[in-house]
């Protein structure tokens, strides 16, 4: 299995899923520069420093809300849909495992007793910025 799998469907990314056996040296993004999350990865050896600094004050338009998943303990099957609510696919992250929800539509199942964290900009309301479906 690849250790990164894109999922595309009508030349749009839906997600990218960095699977826990990924392993490289040095540093990698996976996103284009104008996607609103960046995700990238990072492999230094002991002792490498990063140089102080803080990051500067930029305004930025945010239109469609990203977000970045990271399972820590547990399965999860992953429904993926289209920017027309069609079903695309599916697939199964565990422990360690990392996805960025790019686009389109999606729905889980937790497959066991799982926990994860979320990351995704902010502010956030549900009431207008999520819109359920059934399929």
């Amino acid at each position: 299995m690849e250790q990164i799998e894109e999922i595309r469907a009508n030349d749009r990314t839906i997600a990218i899923i960095i699977y826990h056996g990924y392993d490289r040296d040095g540093i990698a993004f996976f996103t284009p520069p104008d996607f609103s999350q960046q995700l990238g990865y990072m492999k230094r050896a002991k002792g490498y420093k990063i140089q102080e600094h803080t990051h500067k004050l930029h305004l930025r338009k945010v239109y469609y809300t990203q977000e970045t998943l990271f399972i820590r303990k547990g399965r999860i099957r992953v429904d993926f849909y289209t920017e027309d609510r069609a079903y695309l696919t599916s697939r199964e992250l565990a422990t360690g495992d990392v996805i960025l929800l790019a686009s389109g539509g999606h729905g889980f199942e937790f497959l066991e007793e799982s926990e994860m964290i979320e990351v995704k900009q902010g502010p956030y309301n549900s009431d207008e910025d999520k819109v359920r479906f059934n399929t």
